[in-house]
């Protein structure tokens, strides 16, 4: 029986999501793509579930996009030059970016445990996540010059944001492969530890962030997600907007009573 490309393991508010092609080393193939969009969709109405975390099986965590997929397509639009076909190309590959950045669309917060390496399109999964945290001996980089193709599925957008203008125009024009520690000195990654322990660390923050106030945390999310189109009065108009949910929830009063009895605080959700 064929193996599922995706993994789903759930317990305790925090779902494990495995890319399960380690003969392909994980490759982000348009099969890999709808399993991704399918099982986010699944997960985002799971109103118990608390943190997701995604890592690869195998060695790698997804060591870059389908080149068979890349090189039909390049035979394709050499053929018909400024045709259809680069209007067809173009419109593929906006469904394609959308299929892996789904991740993106969790009300969840969502941990990428870079357990090996993380190339082109596989980088670009880890980068659209909340929090990555990497394998010291890992390779990260967005690869797509050195392939003779623009970097696609938001690699120009999340990785300025991430690393700043300069070192993003560095990594992104050179295609250059950076290891664990220098990605978490650069800020790519949150930090970087030995191989052995990405995932257990990266399950054991899921688990911090389950226990914190559910409501609190995915309205910090979409504040988050906010901040790189608001003003400072439109973010001040954010958090008064979601701290105005906060007080109408029950989570609250059950925060501050656990902080006046020195207890942990047990939070339902509701």
């Amino acid at each position: 029986m064929t193996e599922p490309l995706l993994l789903i393991d759930r317990g305790n508010g925090i779902a494990t999501v495995t890319f399960n092609d380690p003969a392909r080393l994980n490759a982000m193939t348009e099969a890999m793509g709808e399993a991704i969009s399918n099982a986010m969709n699944d997960l985002a109405k799971d109103d118990a579930l608390r943190a997701v975390v995604l890592t690869g099986a195998g060695r790698a965590f997804s060591a870059g996009g389908d080149l068979d997929m890349i090189d039909r397509m390049g035979a394709a639009g050499r053929a018909d030059p400024g045709g259809a076909t680069r209007a067809e190309n173009r419109d593929f590959m906006r469904r394609f970016y959308g299929l892996y950045l789904s991740v993106r669309d969790l009300p969840q917060p969502t941990i990428a445990a870079v357990n090996g390496h993380a190339i082109g399109a596989g980088c670009c999964v880890a980068l659209a996540c909340d929090i990555r945290l990497a394998a010291n001996e890992a390779k990260l980089g967005l690869n797509f010059t050195r392939l003779g193709i623009h970097p696609g599925m938001a690699a120009t957008w999340t990785l300025p944001r991430l690393v700043g203008p300069a070192h993003a125009a560095e990594l992104l024009f050179t295609g250059r492969l950076l290891e664990g520690p220098e990605a978490a000195q650069m800020g790519m990654v949150n930090r970087s530890l030995p191989r052995e322990r990405v995932v257990e660390e990266a399950l054991a923050m899921a688990d911090t962030i389950a226990q914190a106030s559910p409501l609190a945390v995915r309205g910090t999310k979409r504040s988050l997600a906010r901040t790189a189109t608001a003003s400072l009065d439109e973010q001040l108009a954010i958090e008064a907007h979601e701290q105005s949910l906060c007080y109408e929830d029950a989570d609250l009063a059950e925060g501050l009573m656990a902080a006046r009895e020195k207890r942990p605080a047990r939070f339902s959700g509701r």
